[in-house]
Formats: C-alpha cells, structure tokens, sequence
C-alpha cells in the first residue's frame, strides 16, 4: 500500500508540475521577454504550485478514508517533492 501512496504522489506531481510550468514559460515569454521575469515566475510557482496539490492530494487521500496516516502524508510530501522538482 506505501507504494502506491508515493506512486500517486510522484505521478500526480510530475504531471502537474510539468504543466503549470509549460503554462506559465509560455505566457511569461509571450508577455515580457525578460529572463529575469521568467526565472521569478518559475520560483513563485514551484512554491505555490507544490503547496497547493501537496494539500489537494492529502485532503483527496484523507477522504477516502481507507489509508493510514502515514500513507497519507507519504503521498502528501511526494507530491510536494516532485512537484518542487519538476519546475
């Protein structure tokens, strides 16, 4: 069962983070032109980003109530961590 928790983590977080950064490069780029900008735009969102679907997939994982508290917060923070590094 603990795989699967870090295996939903890590799918749900690469996929969305991949995503919003596309997203957000190409409506940056499109706007400013400024590599100083894009960079910003990058950080804030990896924080922002992975905080908000770390909490999404906790609060999703949490209302099945069918996992254990640490397969809960194993899918909470692997979602966080590849969701930061995926940026």
């Amino acid at each position: 069962m603990m795989k699967e928790s870090l295996r939903t983590g890590f799918s749900f977080g690469i996929t969305s983070g991949m995503i919003t950064t596309l997203g957000l490069i190409t409506g940056l780029h499109a706007g400013t032109h400024s590599k100083t900008v894009i960079i910003g735009g990058i950080l804030t969102i990896a924080i922002a980003d992975a905080f908000s679907d770390a909490l999404g997939i906790h609060v999703s994982e949490e209302s099945e109530c069918k996992h254990t508290p640490k397969e809960i917060w194993m899918s909470t923070i692997s979602t966080f961590l590849q969701n930061s590094f995926s940026q």
